[in-house]
Protein backbone atom coordinates (compact mmCIF):
# COMPACT_ATOMS: atom_id res chain seq x y z
CA UNK A 1 0.00 0.00 0.00
CA UNK A 2 1.25 3.62 -0.73
CA UNK A 3 0.93 6.70 1.45
CA UNK A 4 -2.21 9.28 1.23
CA UNK A 5 -2.42 12.24 3.22
CA UNK A 6 -5.54 13.70 4.37
CA UNK A 7 -5.89 17.32 3.36
CA UNK A 8 -8.37 20.40 4.01
CA UNK A 9 -9.31 20.25 0.03
CA UNK A 10 -8.35 18.28 -2.73
CA UNK A 11 -4.86 18.96 -4.42
CA UNK A 12 -6.49 18.56 -7.68
CA UNK A 13 -9.08 17.18 -9.38
CA UNK A 14 -9.03 13.76 -10.47
CA UNK A 15 -9.56 14.38 -13.93
CA UNK A 16 -7.10 16.67 -14.44
CA UNK A 17 -4.03 13.89 -13.89
CA UNK A 18 -3.27 13.95 -17.40
CA UNK A 19 -1.92 17.02 -16.66
CA UNK A 20 0.63 15.43 -15.37
CA UNK A 21 1.97 13.52 -17.85
CA UNK A 22 4.79 16.12 -19.62
CA UNK A 23 7.30 14.77 -22.16
CA UNK A 24 9.65 14.08 -19.52
CA UNK A 25 8.02 13.33 -16.27
CA UNK A 26 5.32 10.60 -17.24
CA UNK A 27 6.89 8.04 -14.70
CA UNK A 28 6.52 10.82 -11.99
CA UNK A 29 2.95 11.40 -12.50
CA UNK A 30 0.84 11.63 -9.64
CA UNK A 31 -3.24 10.98 -9.01
CA UNK A 32 -4.21 12.60 -5.96
CA UNK A 33 -6.94 11.07 -4.22
CA UNK A 34 -10.48 13.28 -3.45
CA UNK A 35 -12.23 10.44 -0.35
CA UNK A 36 -10.81 9.30 2.38
CA UNK A 37 -7.59 8.02 3.10
CA UNK A 38 -5.89 5.35 4.27
CA UNK A 39 -4.53 6.92 6.97
CA UNK A 40 -4.69 10.02 8.38
CA UNK A 41 -1.88 11.51 11.33
CA UNK A 42 -3.29 13.55 13.86
CA UNK A 43 -1.29 16.21 15.71
CA UNK A 44 -2.82 16.83 19.45
CA UNK A 45 -1.10 20.03 22.13
CA UNK A 46 -2.03 20.77 25.40
CA UNK A 47 -4.44 23.76 23.49
CA UNK A 48 -5.91 20.87 21.52
CA UNK A 49 -5.09 22.29 17.76
CA UNK A 50 -8.11 21.90 15.90
CA UNK A 51 -6.33 21.33 13.05
CA UNK A 52 -2.91 19.55 11.75
CA UNK A 53 -2.90 21.42 8.17
CA UNK A 54 -3.65 24.74 6.74
CA UNK A 55 -3.56 26.28 3.57
CA UNK A 56 -0.28 27.60 2.36
CA UNK A 57 1.05 29.50 -0.80
CA UNK A 58 1.62 28.81 -3.59
CA UNK A 59 4.78 26.68 -4.93
CA UNK A 60 5.43 26.85 -8.57
CA UNK A 61 6.46 23.03 -9.67
CA UNK A 62 7.95 23.37 -13.40
CA UNK A 63 5.63 25.31 -15.71
CA UNK A 64 2.46 24.61 -12.73
CA UNK A 65 1.00 27.00 -10.33
CA UNK A 66 0.02 24.21 -7.78
CA UNK A 67 -1.81 24.72 -4.38
CA UNK A 68 0.02 22.97 -1.58
CA UNK A 69 -0.29 22.96 2.58
CA UNK A 70 2.40 22.95 5.30
CA UNK A 71 1.85 20.91 8.17
CA UNK A 72 2.06 22.50 11.42
CA UNK A 73 5.24 20.85 13.60
CA UNK A 74 3.94 18.36 15.69
CA UNK A 75 4.53 19.35 19.73
CA UNK A 76 7.50 17.60 21.20
CA UNK A 77 10.06 16.88 18.45
CA UNK A 78 11.45 20.28 17.11
CA UNK A 79 10.61 22.34 20.10
CA UNK A 80 13.75 22.17 22.02
CA UNK A 81 12.80 21.30 25.36
CA UNK A 82 14.38 17.80 25.18
CA UNK A 83 18.11 17.73 25.68
CA UNK A 84 18.61 13.86 25.03
CA UNK A 85 16.58 14.44 21.11
CA UNK A 86 18.31 12.77 18.12
CA UNK A 87 16.61 14.72 14.84
CA UNK A 88 15.86 12.52 12.21
CA UNK A 89 16.60 12.73 8.61
CA UNK A 90 15.88 10.84 5.71
CA UNK A 91 18.26 10.05 2.86
CA UNK A 92 16.22 11.20 -0.65
CA UNK A 93 17.60 8.94 -4.00
CA UNK A 94 20.50 8.82 -5.48
CA UNK A 95 18.86 9.74 -8.75
CA UNK A 96 17.45 12.81 -7.00
CA UNK A 97 18.67 15.15 -9.65
CA UNK A 98 18.75 13.82 -12.92
CA UNK A 99 22.08 13.53 -15.54
CA UNK A 100 20.71 16.66 -17.26
CA UNK A 101 20.96 18.93 -14.46
CA UNK A 102 17.01 18.85 -13.13
CA UNK A 103 14.66 17.78 -10.13
CA UNK A 104 13.60 14.38 -10.63
CA UNK A 105 9.86 13.83 -10.18
CA UNK A 106 9.24 17.12 -8.40
CA UNK A 107 5.45 16.70 -7.46
CA UNK A 108 6.37 13.15 -6.34
CA UNK A 109 9.23 14.59 -4.31
CA UNK A 110 7.02 18.10 -3.07
CA UNK A 111 4.63 15.21 -1.72
CA UNK A 112 6.77 13.03 0.20
CA UNK A 113 8.44 15.60 1.71
CA UNK A 114 4.77 17.20 3.22
CA UNK A 115 4.41 12.94 4.26
CA UNK A 116 7.95 13.19 6.49
CA UNK A 117 7.15 16.47 7.96
CA UNK A 118 3.71 14.90 8.87
CA UNK A 119 6.11 12.28 10.89
CA UNK A 120 8.45 15.04 12.75
CA UNK A 121 11.64 14.42 10.92
CA UNK A 122 14.03 17.08 10.64
CA UNK A 123 14.92 16.96 7.35
CA UNK A 124 16.25 15.19 4.03
CA UNK A 125 20.01 14.03 2.92
CA UNK A 126 20.80 14.71 -0.59
CA UNK A 127 23.88 13.54 -2.85
CA UNK A 128 25.50 16.71 -4.49
CA UNK A 129 27.35 14.80 -7.05
CA UNK A 130 30.34 15.52 -8.39
CA UNK A 131 29.73 13.78 -11.95
CA UNK A 132 26.52 16.23 -12.36
CA UNK A 133 27.71 19.75 -10.98
CA UNK A 134 30.83 19.72 -12.72
CA UNK A 135 29.81 17.81 -15.64
CA UNK A 136 30.31 20.01 -18.43
CA UNK A 137 33.53 20.54 -17.71
CA UNK A 138 36.58 21.82 -15.26
CA UNK A 139 34.77 25.15 -13.00
CA UNK A 140 31.66 24.67 -14.55
CA UNK A 141 28.68 24.30 -12.18
CA UNK A 142 25.26 23.90 -12.35
CA UNK A 143 23.45 24.00 -8.83
CA UNK A 144 20.08 24.65 -10.43
CA UNK A 145 18.65 21.15 -9.62
CA UNK A 146 19.85 21.36 -6.36
CA UNK A 147 18.86 25.02 -5.87
CA UNK A 148 14.73 23.94 -6.47
CA UNK A 149 15.13 21.03 -4.26
CA UNK A 150 16.57 23.05 -1.06
CA UNK A 151 13.51 25.65 -1.83
CA UNK A 152 11.06 22.73 -1.87
CA UNK A 153 12.78 21.87 1.39
CA UNK A 154 12.42 25.02 3.09
CA UNK A 155 8.79 26.09 1.67
CA UNK A 156 7.64 22.55 3.55
CA UNK A 157 10.03 23.51 7.05
CA UNK A 158 12.56 20.84 6.84
CA UNK A 159 16.51 20.91 6.85
CA UNK A 160 18.67 19.59 4.34
CA UNK A 161 22.01 17.50 4.88
CA UNK A 162 24.17 17.70 1.90
CA UNK A 163 26.78 15.52 0.89
CA UNK A 164 29.82 16.47 -1.25
CA UNK A 165 29.94 13.29 -3.16
CA UNK A 166 33.14 13.01 -4.83
CA UNK A 167 32.80 9.16 -5.85
CA UNK A 168 31.17 7.49 -8.13
CA UNK A 169 27.83 6.19 -7.95
CA UNK A 170 27.39 2.68 -8.54
CA UNK A 171 28.58 -0.72 -8.14
CA UNK A 172 28.19 -0.70 -4.34
CA UNK A 173 25.43 -2.18 -2.03
CA UNK A 174 21.95 0.50 -2.38
CA UNK A 175 23.42 1.74 -5.27
CA UNK A 176 20.22 2.23 -7.91
CA UNK A 177 21.88 3.83 -10.85
CA UNK A 178 25.01 5.09 -12.28
CA UNK A 179 26.59 8.58 -11.54
CA UNK A 180 30.48 8.34 -13.09
CA UNK A 181 33.13 10.74 -12.07
CA UNK A 182 32.87 13.96 -14.58
CA UNK A 183 33.88 13.24 -18.42
CA UNK A 184 36.61 15.36 -18.23
CA UNK A 185 38.05 13.36 -15.02
CA UNK A 186 37.22 10.28 -17.04
CA UNK A 187 39.49 11.76 -19.88
CA UNK A 188 42.63 12.62 -17.91
CA UNK A 189 42.18 8.68 -16.13
CA UNK A 190 41.99 7.26 -19.66
CA UNK A 191 45.58 8.86 -20.04
CA UNK A 192 46.72 8.12 -16.87
CA UNK A 193 45.20 4.86 -15.37
CA UNK A 194 47.44 5.67 -12.15
CA UNK A 195 45.34 8.72 -11.28
CA UNK A 196 42.46 5.83 -9.51
CA UNK A 197 43.23 2.28 -7.29
CA UNK A 198 44.71 -0.31 -8.75
CA UNK A 199 45.04 -3.24 -6.78
CA UNK A 200 47.85 -6.05 -6.87
CA UNK A 201 45.76 -7.73 -10.04
CA UNK A 202 45.95 -4.77 -12.11
CA UNK A 203 42.32 -3.97 -11.58
CA UNK A 204 41.61 -0.35 -11.89
CA UNK A 205 38.57 1.21 -9.60
CA UNK A 206 37.09 4.41 -11.26
CA UNK A 207 34.96 5.44 -8.25
CA UNK A 208 37.31 7.35 -6.53
CA UNK A 209 40.95 9.33 -7.69
CA UNK A 210 44.10 7.86 -5.36
CA UNK A 211 45.27 9.49 -2.64
CA UNK A 212 48.65 9.01 -4.14
CA UNK A 213 47.42 12.39 -6.65
CA UNK A 214 45.98 14.46 -3.87
CA UNK A 215 49.11 16.88 -4.26
CA UNK A 216 49.78 16.38 -7.83
CA UNK A 217 48.08 18.89 -10.61
CA UNK A 218 46.69 15.48 -12.50
CA UNK A 219 43.42 17.48 -13.12
CA UNK A 220 44.10 20.15 -16.07
CA UNK A 221 46.46 22.02 -14.08
CA UNK A 222 44.96 21.36 -10.62
CA UNK A 223 45.10 19.21 -7.88
CA UNK A 224 42.08 16.67 -6.51
CA UNK A 225 42.08 18.66 -3.19
CA UNK A 226 42.30 21.69 -5.21
CA UNK A 227 39.36 20.19 -7.50
CA UNK A 228 37.30 19.66 -4.38
CA UNK A 229 38.12 22.89 -3.08
CA UNK A 230 36.79 24.86 -5.78
CA UNK A 231 33.79 22.71 -6.02
CA UNK A 232 32.65 23.52 -2.15
CA UNK A 233 33.50 27.00 -2.64
CA UNK A 234 31.35 26.81 -5.74
CA UNK A 235 28.58 25.28 -3.63
CA UNK A 236 29.23 27.80 -0.36
CA UNK A 237 28.36 30.72 -2.87
CA UNK A 238 25.47 29.89 -4.51
CA UNK A 239 23.86 28.50 -1.48
CA UNK A 240 25.13 31.41 0.89
CA UNK A 241 21.55 32.88 1.83
CA UNK A 242 20.80 28.99 2.94
CA UNK A 243 23.82 27.86 4.94
CA UNK A 244 23.19 27.95 8.30
CA UNK A 245 19.41 28.61 7.68
CA UNK A 246 17.79 25.18 5.54
CA UNK A 247 21.51 24.06 5.21
CA UNK A 248 22.61 24.16 8.89
CA UNK A 249 22.64 20.38 10.65
CA UNK A 250 25.03 18.73 8.51
CA UNK A 251 27.65 20.03 4.92
CA UNK A 252 28.77 16.23 5.25
CA UNK A 253 31.83 15.86 3.21
CA UNK A 254 33.45 13.02 0.94
CA UNK A 255 36.59 11.38 1.22
CA UNK A 256 36.84 8.09 -0.60
CA UNK A 257 35.00 5.15 -1.87
CA UNK A 258 31.06 5.46 -0.76
CA UNK A 259 31.89 9.02 0.56
CA UNK A 260 33.72 7.36 3.36
CA UNK A 261 37.28 7.93 4.57
CA UNK A 262 38.40 4.29 3.58
CA UNK A 263 40.35 2.36 0.65
CA UNK A 264 38.19 0.69 -2.26
CA UNK A 265 39.76 -2.41 -0.19
CA UNK A 266 35.98 -4.40 -0.65
CA UNK A 267 34.65 -3.36 -4.34
CA UNK A 268 31.61 -5.15 -5.43
CA UNK A 269 30.67 -3.61 -9.06
CA UNK A 270 33.41 -5.73 -10.93
CA UNK A 271 32.52 -8.64 -8.96
CA UNK A 272 35.84 -9.09 -6.85
CA UNK A 273 34.92 -9.44 -3.40
CA UNK A 274 31.69 -10.41 -1.37
CA UNK A 275 31.12 -10.27 2.08
CA UNK A 276 32.80 -11.08 4.40
CA UNK A 277 35.81 -11.84 2.04
CA UNK A 278 38.88 -9.38 4.07
CA UNK A 279 39.65 -7.42 1.23
CA UNK A 280 42.87 -6.86 -0.36
CA UNK A 281 45.17 -3.44 0.49
CA UNK A 282 45.46 -1.11 -2.46
CA UNK A 283 48.74 0.35 -1.97
CA UNK A 284 51.94 -1.33 -3.05
CA UNK A 285 54.47 0.54 -2.51
CA UNK A 286 55.53 0.12 1.71
CA UNK A 287 57.40 3.03 1.95
CA UNK A 288 60.89 1.51 3.66
CA UNK A 289 63.38 0.58 1.04
CA UNK A 290 64.78 -2.11 4.05
CA UNK A 291 61.35 -4.30 3.43
CA UNK A 292 61.45 -3.61 -0.06
CA UNK A 293 59.25 -1.62 -2.07
CA UNK A 294 56.05 -3.98 -2.18
CA UNK A 295 53.02 -4.58 0.53
CA UNK A 296 52.90 -7.42 2.14
CA UNK A 297 53.05 -10.52 0.31
CA UNK A 298 50.98 -13.25 2.28
CA UNK A 299 47.81 -11.40 3.29
CA UNK A 300 45.88 -13.09 0.99
CA UNK A 301 42.99 -11.94 -1.31
CA UNK A 302 39.44 -10.63 -1.72
CA UNK A 303 37.54 -13.29 -0.53
CA UNK A 304 39.84 -15.29 2.19
CA UNK A 305 39.07 -15.50 5.48
CA UNK A 306 41.98 -14.41 7.82
CA UNK A 307 42.74 -18.17 9.27
CA UNK A 308 43.67 -18.53 5.47
CA UNK A 309 46.37 -16.02 4.92
CA UNK A 310 49.85 -15.87 6.90
CA UNK A 311 49.30 -12.02 7.59
CA UNK A 312 45.75 -11.84 9.20
CA UNK A 313 46.08 -14.98 10.89
CA UNK A 314 45.75 -15.33 14.68
CA UNK A 315 49.69 -15.01 15.21
CA UNK A 316 50.38 -13.47 11.95
CA UNK A 317 52.62 -10.56 10.01
CA UNK A 318 50.23 -8.52 11.34
CA UNK A 319 51.71 -8.70 14.55
CA UNK A 320 55.66 -8.19 13.55
CA UNK A 321 57.49 -5.34 13.39
CA UNK A 322 57.10 -5.18 9.54
CA UNK A 323 53.57 -5.21 10.10
CA UNK A 324 52.69 -3.07 12.63
CA UNK A 325 55.06 -0.25 9.90
CA UNK A 326 52.75 -1.31 7.36
CA UNK A 327 49.74 -0.76 8.59
CA UNK A 328 50.92 2.64 10.51
CA UNK A 329 52.07 3.59 7.21
CA UNK A 330 48.73 2.35 5.50
CA UNK A 331 46.52 3.67 7.64
CA UNK A 332 48.44 7.32 8.38
CA UNK A 333 48.72 8.53 4.39
CA UNK A 334 44.68 7.75 4.26
CA UNK A 335 44.32 9.51 7.41
CA UNK A 336 46.50 12.51 6.39
CA UNK A 337 43.97 12.66 3.13
CA UNK A 338 41.14 13.16 5.22
CA UNK A 339 43.27 15.72 6.83
CA UNK A 340 43.64 17.68 3.64
CA UNK A 341 40.18 17.78 2.49
CA UNK A 342 38.79 18.56 6.06
CA UNK A 343 40.97 21.10 6.50
CA UNK A 344 39.87 22.96 2.98
CA UNK A 345 36.79 22.29 4.17
CA UNK A 346 36.82 23.98 7.14
CA UNK A 347 38.27 27.34 5.67
CA UNK A 348 35.79 27.39 3.37
CA UNK A 349 32.49 27.01 5.64
CA UNK A 350 33.87 28.81 8.15
CA UNK A 351 31.34 31.44 9.45
CA UNK A 352 28.49 30.10 7.46
CA UNK A 353 26.42 28.45 10.28
CA UNK A 354 26.98 24.86 8.84
CA UNK A 355 28.33 22.14 10.61
CA UNK A 356 30.46 19.39 8.80
CA UNK A 357 30.72 15.87 8.97
CA UNK A 358 32.53 13.16 7.66
CA UNK A 359 32.01 9.41 6.73
CA UNK A 360 33.91 6.32 8.16
CA UNK A 361 32.47 2.45 7.22
CA UNK A 362 31.06 0.41 9.77
CA UNK A 363 33.24 -3.16 8.73
CA UNK A 364 32.17 -5.48 10.86
CA UNK A 365 32.91 -8.35 9.58
CA UNK A 366 35.62 -10.68 11.24
CA UNK A 367 35.63 -7.63 14.21
CA UNK A 368 35.72 -10.76 16.47
CA UNK A 369 39.11 -11.94 15.35
CA UNK A 370 42.31 -10.44 16.55
CA UNK A 371 43.98 -8.51 13.45
CA UNK A 372 40.30 -7.45 12.48
CA UNK A 373 41.45 -7.96 8.87
CA UNK A 374 38.98 -6.24 6.74
CA UNK A 375 39.64 -2.93 9.13
CA UNK A 376 42.66 -3.43 8.21
CA UNK A 377 42.87 -3.49 4.45
CA UNK A 378 40.30 -0.60 4.36
CA UNK A 379 42.90 1.86 6.51
CA UNK A 380 41.31 1.48 9.58
CA UNK A 381 44.61 0.06 11.95
CA UNK A 382 42.15 -1.48 14.37
CA UNK A 383 43.20 -4.41 15.82
CA UNK A 384 42.97 -6.28 19.62
CA UNK A 385 45.93 -4.64 20.25
CA UNK A 386 45.06 -1.22 19.08
CA UNK A 387 42.42 1.62 18.90
CA UNK A 388 42.43 2.15 15.08
CA UNK A 389 39.30 5.08 15.27
CA UNK A 390 40.51 7.20 17.82
CA UNK A 391 42.80 9.01 15.65
CA UNK A 392 40.22 9.50 13.17
CA UNK A 393 38.08 10.66 15.64
CA UNK A 394 40.65 13.39 17.17
CA UNK A 395 41.33 14.08 13.14
CA UNK A 396 37.08 14.90 12.67
CA UNK A 397 37.42 16.73 16.85
CA UNK A 398 40.28 18.94 14.99
CA UNK A 399 38.58 20.49 12.51
CA UNK A 400 35.29 20.93 14.19
CA UNK A 401 33.80 18.06 12.18
CA UNK A 402 31.05 15.53 12.84
CA UNK A 403 32.02 11.58 12.72
CA UNK A 404 29.41 9.77 10.80
CA UNK A 405 29.05 6.23 11.22
CA UNK A 406 27.18 3.50 9.69
CA UNK A 407 25.63 0.00 10.71
CA UNK A 408 23.66 1.55 13.70
CA UNK A 409 20.68 -0.82 13.03
CA UNK A 410 22.71 -3.81 12.85
CA UNK A 411 22.87 -6.70 15.87
CA UNK A 412 25.38 -9.21 16.65
CA UNK A 413 23.09 -12.09 16.50
CA UNK A 414 21.90 -11.01 13.00
CA UNK A 415 25.35 -11.84 11.57
CA UNK A 416 26.61 -15.00 10.29
CA UNK A 417 28.85 -16.97 13.00
CA UNK A 418 31.24 -17.78 10.65
CA UNK A 419 32.35 -13.90 9.65
CA UNK A 420 33.13 -13.07 13.31
CA UNK A 421 30.70 -10.22 12.71
CA UNK A 422 30.12 -7.55 15.98
CA UNK A 423 28.29 -4.54 14.76
CA UNK A 424 27.16 -4.07 17.97
CA UNK A 425 31.02 -4.00 19.47
CA UNK A 426 32.38 -1.81 16.43
CA UNK A 427 29.51 0.32 17.46
CA UNK A 428 30.47 1.12 20.76
CA UNK A 429 34.05 0.98 20.20
CA UNK A 430 33.36 4.13 17.63
CA UNK A 431 31.32 5.82 20.22
CA UNK A 432 33.38 5.61 22.92
CA UNK A 433 36.09 6.91 20.56
CA UNK A 434 34.19 10.32 19.71
CA UNK A 435 33.71 10.82 23.24
CA UNK A 436 37.68 10.71 24.10
CA UNK A 437 37.95 12.83 20.77
CA UNK A 438 35.81 15.71 21.93
CA UNK A 439 33.71 15.18 18.65
CA UNK A 440 30.21 14.41 17.71
CA UNK A 441 28.67 11.09 16.94
CA UNK A 442 25.79 10.79 13.91
CA UNK A 443 24.42 7.94 12.42
CA UNK A 444 23.24 6.01 9.91
CA UNK A 445 21.84 2.42 8.86
CA UNK A 446 23.80 0.88 6.40
CA UNK A 447 21.16 -1.31 5.41
CA UNK A 448 17.30 -0.44 4.01
CA UNK A 449 15.22 -1.95 6.97
CA UNK A 450 11.62 -1.34 8.39
CA UNK A 451 11.48 -3.51 10.52
CA UNK A 452 11.33 -2.44 15.11
CA UNK A 453 13.98 -4.50 15.77
CA UNK A 454 16.38 -2.42 13.64
CA UNK A 455 14.60 0.67 14.88
CA UNK A 456 14.95 -0.34 18.21
CA UNK A 457 18.60 -0.96 17.80
CA UNK A 458 19.26 2.31 16.58
CA UNK A 459 17.09 3.58 19.83
CA UNK A 460 19.64 2.09 22.08
CA UNK A 461 22.93 3.52 20.04
CA UNK A 462 21.14 7.04 20.37
CA UNK A 463 21.34 7.06 24.33
CA UNK A 464 23.59 7.51 26.88
CA UNK A 465 24.67 7.92 30.40
CA UNK A 466 24.89 11.54 30.07
CA UNK A 467 22.17 12.10 27.07
CA UNK A 468 22.35 11.78 23.23
CA UNK A 469 24.89 9.84 22.20
CA UNK A 470 24.09 10.54 18.83
CA UNK A 471 24.00 14.58 17.46
CA UNK A 472 21.54 13.43 13.97
CA UNK A 473 20.75 10.27 12.64
CA UNK A 474 19.88 9.88 8.83
CA UNK A 475 17.79 6.91 7.57
CA UNK A 476 18.43 4.69 4.48
CA UNK A 477 16.51 5.40 2.11
CA UNK A 478 13.37 7.54 1.18
CA UNK A 479 11.15 4.77 -1.14
CA UNK A 480 7.92 3.59 -2.14
CA UNK A 481 8.49 0.61 0.60
CA UNK A 482 8.78 3.20 3.10
CA UNK A 483 5.46 4.20 2.63
CA UNK A 484 3.56 1.04 3.26
CA UNK A 485 1.19 0.77 5.91
CA UNK A 486 3.39 -1.24 8.42
CA UNK A 487 6.72 0.33 7.57
CA UNK A 488 5.01 3.85 7.86
CA UNK A 489 3.91 3.28 11.05
CA UNK A 490 7.41 2.05 12.23
CA UNK A 491 8.92 4.95 11.28
CA UNK A 492 6.50 7.75 12.77
CA UNK A 493 7.08 5.80 16.03
CA UNK A 494 10.76 6.04 15.75
CA UNK A 495 11.19 9.65 14.80
CA UNK A 496 8.97 10.21 18.20
CA UNK A 497 11.09 7.88 20.02
CA UNK A 498 13.74 9.48 18.66
CA UNK A 499 12.51 13.04 19.94
CA UNK A 500 11.90 11.64 23.36
CA UNK A 501 16.17 10.79 24.01
CA UNK A 502 15.51 7.40 22.78
CA UNK A 503 11.79 5.79 24.65
CA UNK A 504 10.81 3.06 22.76
CA UNK A 505 6.82 3.76 23.31
CA UNK A 506 4.20 2.42 20.11
CA UNK A 507 1.95 4.78 19.05
CA UNK A 508 -2.09 4.52 20.00
CA UNK A 509 -3.87 4.15 16.56
CA UNK A 510 -6.43 6.42 18.28
CA UNK A 511 -6.48 8.91 20.40
CA UNK A 512 -8.19 7.45 23.48
CA UNK A 513 -4.68 7.00 25.60
CA UNK A 514 -4.81 11.15 25.21
CA UNK A 515 -1.17 10.72 23.60
CA UNK A 516 0.41 13.80 21.67
CA UNK A 517 0.36 11.35 18.04
CA UNK A 518 -1.60 8.60 16.90
CA UNK A 519 -2.05 6.75 13.77
CA UNK A 520 -5.57 5.41 12.60
CA UNK A 521 -5.99 3.21 9.75
CA UNK A 522 -8.99 2.51 7.79
CA UNK A 523 -10.70 -0.89 7.01
CA UNK A 524 -9.27 -2.53 4.22
CA UNK A 525 -12.36 -2.57 2.00
CA UNK A 526 -11.79 1.21 2.53
CA UNK A 527 -8.80 0.94 1.44
CA UNK A 528 -9.54 -0.53 -1.82
CA UNK A 529 -11.83 2.36 -2.49
CA UNK A 530 -9.15 4.92 -2.17
CA UNK A 531 -6.78 6.22 -4.88
CA UNK A 532 -3.62 6.11 -3.97
CA UNK A 533 -0.83 8.71 -3.90
CA UNK A 534 2.68 7.92 -5.88
CA UNK A 535 5.18 9.11 -3.85
CA UNK A 536 8.37 8.24 -5.28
Amino acid sequence: MTLTLRSSTSFINLKDTKSFKTADEVVGSICYAQIKPTFSLVAKSSVQASHVLEHHSLIKVGSLAEKWEKLHPLSGPHDGSNSSKVPVFVMLPLDTVTHGGNLNKPRAMNASLMALKSAGVEGVMVDAWWGLVEKDGPLRYNWEGYAELVQMVKHHGLKIQVVMSFHQCGGNVGDSCSIPLPPWVLEEISKDPDLVYTDRSGRRNPEYISLGCDSMPVLRGRTPIQVYSDFMRSFRDRFSDDLGDVIVQEVQVGMGPCGELRYPSYPEGNGAWRFPGIGEFQSEEAGNPDWGIDGPQDSGEYNQFPEDTGFFRREGTWNTEYGQFFLEWYSSILLQHGENILEAAEGIFQGTGAKLSGKVAGIHWHYKTRSHAAELTAGYYNTRNRDGYLPIAQMFAKHGVVLNFTCMEMRDGEQPENAGCSPEGLVQQVKMATQAAGTELAGENALERYDPAAYGQVLATSTSASGSGLSAFTYLRLNKRLFEEENWRHMVEFVRNMSEGGKNRELAESDTQGSDLYIGFVNEKNIEKTKEILLV
